[in-house]
């Protein structure tokens, strides 16, 4: 043990826990980088789970907007319609099942989802508008980009049980898992390789 750190636990120093970003880059087997994977890190944590990104599914050009997104448990969702047409948003879902009845134009709805789990979304107007919320609880998440590239930032150093979750994503679950060893600061690249389904014809709710 170094002498600094020995000096800093006799005199009880707070000593900030080790963390590493792990960088998530996935491809299809023809290379093509998959986007909309919810990549995570279930590790302890102590502050309260907050995203940056808005906690909202819009209905938009007779779609869902966006097609996977990631909230905390606890979050409160808007579902705005911005279409010149009425929706009827619902999920079957177990982790949340719910109705939110004929509304047009400008109307906005709001849902909160009090468990962790998938939650996939419907119309009941237009069968093709699909779209998914994954509730989690925990901080290290992110879902990746058009490069299909995902951060986790200041993940816990040490090994890690990285889950990729995608819709279609071939896999039990629609789920990949890999152990990754987490630095004590800087990165660690991970590169993946999934396959992804077409969506079905006639989509089972779940």
């Amino acid at each position: 043990m170094r002498p600094l750190l020995i000096l800093m636990l006799w005199l009880g120093w707070p000593i900030a826990a080790m963390a590493g970003d792990i960088v998530v880059e996935i491809r299809t087997p023809q290379g093509a980088p998959v986007a909309e994977a919810v990549a995570t890190v279930q590790a302890p944590h102590g502050e309260p789970i907050r995203f940056p990104w808005p906690y909202r599914v819009a209905q938009h050009n007779i779609q869902f907007d966006p097609f996977v997104l990631v909230v905390p448990v606890g979050a409160e969702v808007a579902f705005p319609n911005l279409d010149k047409v009425r929706h009827h948003v619902y999920s079957f879902s177990p982790a949340k099942t719910f109705e939110l009845k004929l509304y047009g134009q400008d109307e906005a709805r709001v849902v909160r989802f009090d468990r962790s789990g998938i939650v996939q979304l419907g119309c009941n107007i237009h069968d093709q508008m699909i779209a998914f919320i994954d509730v989690v609880d925990t901080p290290f998440a992110a879902k990746t980009d058009a490069r299909g590239v995902a951060v986790l930032h200041d993940a816990p150093s040490g090994p890690q049980t990285l889950k990729i979750w995608r819709p279609y994503l071939h896999g039990p679950g629609n789920t990949l898992i890999q152990t990754v060893q987490v630095p004590r600061d800087g990165s660690v690249h991970v590169a993946l390789t999934a396959e992804v389904h077409a969506p079905p014809q006639h989509h089972q709710m779940y």
